[in-house]
């Protein structure tokens, strides 16, 4: 049994406070409506929960000017040679560490460029790092290994949009002159509030009250897959559609490298090999080689001058 002085401890008041907080969000919002879910069929359940991820797109598309201003400014800092550095915990966390942990191979990034940070380091991926989430001044370590500075841009990720870790990393970043961003899932979050650009996806409650990793997380998805992916077009790492930065590092990407060199310039698979070659496997640089008829130091020396872009630096051959 709680004793008079128990209820009225600090930690208890701290508890009661966190309660009524997450009572205000829609992330956490009871849904009566599916209080008998389990008494459903495997198949009910399922298209319930279909239905619910259909409505996802949707509440991204709402925030789209917002998304775009974001990519643009994150752009502007990474052209400069600054980084994008991802802060969460839980699954918001481990969605930022999987966008940064994808980039390398897909945009041939180095790793310090695209950095994902989880509140509790490493093991926090795979298992919960207690009261890690709850640490503004983590955060803020985390960010001085790394030296983050005014060309840096730092992505704060959290559902709730409270997260101390994921609000203190966007309030220290910017505190260093960083780019901010906040991207949060429920209206008028801290997190929003203190990003220099603030995302809001709501995406209302959850099948599972408080389930975030659910709508909350797919939206987070979604947005990150954008942010990367667009910044990354804006900076020259694709011609069209094609990833002409991907990294070769097996097998399958170095079938796929020979692939979008045919695909770009529509030559043989002589000349392709050829130009390959004349490269050491850079597709960019074998694009060049073959539509811009030039040998394989000129095409580097090119792409060098045109900053990365392959469609600057044909030009720049013409």
């Amino acid at each position: 049994m709680t004793s008079t002085a128990d209820a009225s401890s600090p930690d208890a008041s701290a508890h009661r406070d966190l309660r009524a907080q997450l009572e205000t969000l829609t992330t956490e919002a009871f849904r009566p409506e599916l209080a008998e879910i389990d008494r459903l069929s495997t198949r009910e359940i399922a298209e319930i929960m279909n239905g619910e991820d259909a409505t996802v797109p949707a509440a991204v598309a709402a925030r789209l000017p917002q998304i775009a201003a974001a990519i643009d400014a994150t752009a502007e800092r990474m052209a400069r040679g600054g980084r994008l550095v991802y802060a969460g915990a839980g699954t918001a966390g481990r969605l930022g560490v999987l966008d940064a942990s994808e980039c390398p191979p897909t945009f041939n990034t180095d790793p310090s460029e695209v950095v994902g940070l989880i509140a509790g380091g490493p093991d926090a991926m795979v298992t919960s790092v207690e009261g890690a989430e709850d640490s503004a001044e983590l955060a803020a370590a985390d960010l001085d290994r790394l030296g983050i500075g005014p060309d840096d841009v730092v992505v704060g990720v959290s559902a709730s949009g409270r997260t101390p870790y994921a609000v203190g990393a966007v309030e220290h970043a910017r505190a260093a002159g960083a780019l901010t961003i906040g991207l949060s899932c429920n209206a008028g979050s801290a997190l929003a509030a203190a990003a220099d650009h603030g995302i809001e996806v709501v995406v209302g409650p959850e099948l599972l009250t408080g389930s975030t990793r659910l709508k909350a997380g797919t939206a987070q998805k979604l947005v990150l897959n954008m942010l990367s992916t667009v910044t990354m077009i804006r900076l020259g790492k694709t011609y069209g559609n094609l990833m002409v930065d991907v990294r070769a590092s097996n097998d399958k990407l170095r079938a796929r490298s020979r692939r979008i060199v045919a695909l770009a310039t529509g030559a043989c698979d002589d000349e392709i090999e050829a130009a390959l070659e004349a490269t050491g496997g850079e597709v960019k640089n074998a694009i060049l080689v073959v539509l811009g008829g030039v040998d394989g130091p000129t095409a580097a020396d090119l792409l060098a001058a045109s900053r990365g872009h392959l469609r600057a630096a044909l030009d720049r051959t013409r």
